[in-house]
């Protein structure tokens, strides 16, 4: 009975995918798409606007949060990675999953974090189905395919439903995420990479690793495409030179 029931759900989210998606190409054919970036007709993100974003270089930056062991982006939330970004999670411009993750793989390259599983941010199942993909998730399997490292969405879910982030105050950031996550056991000892297209404060990745530690995950990261244009956030550079400052001051070693 319970498979009946399990197989039955199955069926009816694959049938409000596909209901999904007919909508959205019905709508392309109506109302034909733009460019994210310079508004050219026909396409979501077009060709010349993703060479674009191709040449934008690192710009790596670190939020220091206890929370993690290591917590980054790719550079700031602004012109065409900006917009790239909203293009990929609003528009349904899934193909930029690829340049995105590129991106996310660069910095991985620079920082080294020791990793066991790649863990994309959940979104809640009706979100998930109004917008038919989870972005971060597209960003954490593409990742996987660049690193070798295994994805593993299944380790964290989405228990409520929550606002959107970036219209609430910092404030509200927390108190909207908080316990708005929970882990699966089978995350216990693993070293975690949590993977998201944007961060601001950081609130909804540290819920999430607040999620994980409370089921023994070991050591967690986390990394966006990009993030807010905060001061909080500090370029790698001068991150560098800080933790070089602390460590002699120490007596760590490390010069």
């Amino acid at each position: 009975m319970l498979t009946d029931v399990t197989t039955n759900d199955s069926h009816f989210r694959r049938l409000e995918l596909r209901t999904v998606q007919t909508a959205d190409w019905l709508q392309d054919l109506i109302f034909p798409p733009t460019c994210g970036h310079c508004g050219r007709v026909d396409f979501r993100f077009c060709p010349s606007c993703l060479y674009e974003l191709e040449q934008v270089p690192m710009a790596v930056s670190r939020l220091r949060d206890q929370a993690f062991g290591e917590l980054c982006a790719t550079g700031g939330h602004c012109g065409v990675v900006q917009n790239a970004v909203q293009a990929f999670k609003y528009d349904g411009a899934r193909e930029l999953a690829i340049p995105l993750a590129d991106r996310l793989v660069e910095a991985l390259q620079i920082l080294n974090p020791p990793i066991d599983a790649l863990v994309p941010v959940p979104l809640f199942a009706d979100r998930l189905t109004e917008r038919g993909y989870n972005q971060s998730e597209l960003l954490c399997r593409n990742l996987a395919l660049k690193t070798g490292i295994e994805a593993r969405p299944t380790l964290l879910k989405r228990i409520r439903e929550t606002s959107q982030q970036a219209l609430l105050s910092e404030v509200d950031r927390r108190k909207n995420v908080r316990d708005a996550f929970a882990a699966s056991a089978d995350v216990m000892g693993l070293s975690v990479l949590l993977v998201d297209d944007v961060a601001t404060s950081g609130s909804t990745l540290r819920e999430c690793a607040k999620a994980l530690r409370n089921q023994g995950a070991g050591l967690i990261y986390g990394i966006a495409v990009s993030h807010s244009l905060s001061s909080d956030w500090i370029p790698q550079e001068e991150d560098d030179e800080y933790q070089h400052s602390w460590r002699r001051d120490q007596n760590l070693g490390g010069a």
